[in-house]
């Protein structure tokens, strides 16, 4: 059996719920928007979001479920779809998944406003059902997400970044939302603020685990999912790169930041940069605090009692730190 199936085996029954309640909370009278919606749920992808919320939901209340817990899986779902499909628009990407995207299909007039519309089902899925602590939660992700990006770029253009702003980018563009599944689903069950916290703060340093992961498919040989280079060819600044430009001779510092900024079409230049990173142990320091993360993720849920719940969930930590894409 795969992993992810794995994973899912404990929640299967909900899972296929939450599918049905996913697709009826997009519709619309709308025959274009129904055709576009359809189409975005046929090529869904693993689905971790809506598992992270069913899986931390059971773990904190001995394995149960309510309507509420099915709404922040589809609000959450709702409003990380619309994020995508209006990054696709920014991107200029005509790819999502292996499919086309929105805007290659549809263009990126129509993709945006099918992005508002699936915010705006979001956002009433939530305030109809008065669910304004959940809908809380996902909007101080969303702010996030946006700050993350917008620090991104503006600390890109001058390639200047300390590990500090590194990890406060990565934190608010990637874990800020596997956070807030993991709190949703607390959330959902519970009203302890102390315990959703803890449970919030554990899917926080699983989004951190997760982002470093894929810094470090940039640097490797192997067919996965992302081509070997990109994050150079793009001026990204990821941890392997930041840690060999903080410990690297001047000299050197200014190679790697001329390769970047003036040779990342160059292919070659880009082979050496990654092997110089490679060389400087780059990648052996990344991976170590991707592993200091995960560590930390699963001393906060070591205390719950032990069921198959507790037990999936430390699956999907090992995963996300296992994972060939």
């Amino acid at each position: 059996m795969r992993i992810t199936e794995q994973i899912k085996q404990p929640i299967q029954k909900e899972m296929e719920l939450f599918e049905k309640k996913f697709y009826d909370a997009m519709t619309s009278k709308v025959a274009l928007l129904n055709r576009i919606t359809y189409y975005i749920v046929n090529r869904k992808g693993k689905q971790m979001r809506p598992m992270f919320v069913f899986l931390t939901a059971k773990m904190v209340s001995n394995g149960n479920v309510n309507e509420r817990t099915y709404r922040g899986a589809s609000v959450i779902e709702l409003i990380h779809t619309a994020t995508l499909v209006h990054d696709d628009v920014v991107d200029d990407s005509n790819q999502r998944r292996g499919f086309f995207s929105i805007n290659a299909l549809w263009k990126n007039k129509i993709a945006v406003l099918v992005g508002d519309y699936l915010l705006s089902k979001g956002l009433l899925l939530s305030i109809d059902n008065g669910d304004f602590d959940l809908l809380k939660i996902i909007s101080v992700a969303v702010r996030e997400m946006s700050e993350g990006e917008l620090l991104q770029i503006e600390k890109a253009r001058r390639l200047d970044i300390t590990e500090a702003i590194y990890y406060e980018i990565i934190r608010k563009k990637t874990a800020t939302l596997i956070a807030s599944c993991c709190a949703l689903g607390a959330k959902s069950m519970i009203d302890d603020e102390t315990e959703v916290e803890n449970i919030r703060k554990f899917g926080e340093l699983i989004g951190m685990a997760f982002q470093i992961k894929d810094d470090l498919f940039d640097y490797s040989d192997e067919a996965i999912g992302k081509p070997t280079g990109i994050d150079i060819k793009e001026q990204k600044m990821t941890l392997p790169l930041i840690y060999v430009l903080n410990n690297c001779s001047s000299k050197e510092k200014s190679w790697v930041i001329n390769s970047i900024k003036n040779h990342n079409k160059d292919k070659k230049r880009v082979k050496e940069v990654i092997h110089f990173v490679i060389e400087k142990n780059g990648l052996s320091y990344a991976e170590q605090k991707m592993y200091e993360f995960q560590k930390e993720a699963l001393l906060l849920i070591e205390n719950y009692p032990n069921s198959i719940y507790k037990e999936a969930l430390i699956l999907m930590v090992n995963y996300v730190i296992d994972r060939k894409k």
